[in-house]
């Protein structure tokens, strides 16, 4: 028998027989002296499969369990097909890599602290910039996440790009990894980060900030820049660096704290105090802040940060891209849905996004009103952090047969299997500590501009972008109940559907493009620095 290891994104291999394929994060999360008996010397072979050789998080730790799981060959291979067999003098240089990062952890949190005192030193002194649009804007994608396609930020990050050169210059795109939907006539340079510190929580978003911008300044050496504009990610603090560097303004898009979102969403940030100190740096030092909800506002301004610095700038879509038009039959074909009525999910399955809600309301549903069994399917797009509830409530409910997980798709994929779908259901759910919901789903406009009827909780800014009854049919968040009698609305009348997704098709239109999202930006920045 064979075990594969997956690590991060990477969509499971097909199932192969006499193999287990095992999720290597859900395994190191659970790792007790019992879990790795039960796995030890068990298997003749055991791959790891992995983005890129040199950048997965915890090799050593991943390595040496791999090694513990076979008897026999062991290999770490990753998305472009290279392979690393697992020897002992490979295992030794991945020891050899975790002890120089250890002793340099104490060196690299001092270098990061400095910065920061410059940084905020350079703030108090600092005048604000003026915006000169003749020049040329610059995106920073600084996450540490690696072979994402598909997605909110996928789709945030493309929409914003592809439409800058609508407002001003054509952009350049710096970035730690391909984004597939951004348009291949943008000017991009990757800034792949180092290994150093991968064994280590948190500190590999550290290195990267400092390499960041050392890499950044050489691609835009003798360039004029407009503006910086930053995607933020977890410890991150190089827009800043180089807007001071080549005096511009410098554009924050700011979607959550990392701390809140690891307290609540994770676990908790082994230097939350330096993670809030940057972020905090980060938001000082905007002359712009992006942010997609009004309670993000509101936060803000709880946490001391100018109120006028702050663009409210929901979310938005391409209804080119996602429109009524796109052919959704291959899917539909592909998974044997005939003629029945398809409920659809699509997203990463994050712990706000209440896909374990929708299984639940599903099996209520199947179970109190059996004649849909032979006539509704459920179609749910995506993977992550709330599969394993998922799977547990469609075994619970019996309905393994009438549900089909499609996991992850590319995002250009995206779009025909909404098509493939009657109703879509965006069943989020409230935050865990009773803070309002701040997020702004970029599932919810695509769900509008595909003209389908639509199942929504009535959640914050969800609330205040659908209409019950006219544009979507608005239900309690996080209630199993209350979304099952939801679906059975729009179930049992095609034309309410009809007339809520065609309303909600024409409110996108109006409001929602990313062309218009990015419109917003670039005139409030030329407003905050003339």
């Amino acid at each position: 028998m064979k075990v594969i290891l997956l690590k991060g994104t990477l969509r499971a291999p097909k199932p192969a027989p006499q193999t287990v394929v095992l999720e290597c994060s859900t395994i190191l999360a659970l790792l007790t002296p019992r879990v790795l008996l039960g796995h030890l010397l068990r298997y003749h072979a055991a791959e790891l499969l992995v983005y890129h050789l040199e950048l997965f998080k915890r090799p050593l730790l991943s390595v040496l369990l791999l090694r513990l799981f076979s008897r026999g060959s062991c290999e770490v291979i990753d998305d472009g097909g290279r392979r690393q067999p697992v020897t002992i003098s490979y295992l030794a240089g991945l020891a050899r890599s975790c002890f120089r990062d250890w002793l340099s952890k104490r060196g690299l949190l001092n270098r990061v602290g400095e910065e920061l005192s410059r940084i905020e030193a350079a703030m108090a002194a600092r005048m604000p910039p003026s915006l000169d649009l003749d020049n040329t804007p610059v995106y920073l994608r600084t996450d540490l996440w690696f072979g994402v396609v598909s997605g909110g930020s996928i789709g945030h990050i493309a929409g914003v790009l592809n439409n800058l050169d609508k407002c001003c210059n054509a952009p350049v795109f710096l970035t730690t990894d391909v984004i597939p939907t951004v348009r291949r006539d943008i000017e991009t340079h990757m800034a792949h980060p180092d290994n150093r510190f991968h064994d280590f929580r948190e500190l590999p978003a550290l290195q990267a900030s400092l390499d960041f911008h050392q890499r950044a300044q050489a691609c835009l050496a003798g360039r004029r820049v407009a503006f910086i504009y930053q995607r933020y990610s977890l410890n991150n603090f190089s827009g800043i660096s180089l807007a001071h560097a080549h005096g511009v303004p410098f554009v924050l898009e700011y979607n959550g704290s990392e701390v809140w979102i690891n307290r609540n969403w994770g676990t908790a940030l082994l230097h939350e105090g330096l993670s809030e100190r940057i972020e905090l740096v980060n938001l000082r030092s905007a002359d712009l802040i992006v942010v997609v909800s009004r309670p993000m506002k509101d936060e803000l301004i709880a946490r001391g940060i100018d109120p006028d610095a702050i663009l409210v700038n929901p979310n938005g879509v391409d209804p080119e891209r996602y429109s009524p038009a796109v052919d959704g039959n291959a899917v539909r074909n592909a998974h044997g849905l005939g003629d029945t009525v398809v409920l659809g999910f699509i997203g990463t399955f994050g712990m706000w996004h209440g896909a374990e809600v929708l299984a639940d309301a599903f099996g209520r549903l199947l179970q109190r009103f059996p004649q849909y069994r032979r006539s509704v399917r459920l179609l749910m797009i995506g993977d992550g952090l709330t599969m394993p509830q998922v799977r547990a409530a469609l075994t619970r409910w019996h309905i393994d047969g009438e549900t089909i997980l499609c996991g992850r798709v590319p995002q250009a994929e995206g779009p025909k299997h909404l098509a493939a779908c009657d109703i879509l259901v965006s069943p989020h759910v409230p935050n865990p500590d009773g803070t309002p919901f701040f997020g702004s789903p970029t599932k919810l406009f695509e769900y509008m501009a595909m003209g389908k009827g639509i199942v929504a909780s009535d959640l914050d800014q969800i609330g205040e972008v659908l209409d019950h009854d006219r544009t979507a049919w608005m239900v309690k968040p996080g209630d199993p109940e209350s979304l099952m009698h939801g679906l059975r609305v729009l179930i049992d009348d095609p034309e309410r559907r009809r007339r809520l997704g065609a309303a909600a098709r024409q409110e996108v239109l109006e409001h929602y493009t990313w062309e218009a999202h990015t419109r917003r930006i670039i005139e409030r920045l030329k407003e905050r620095c003339p």
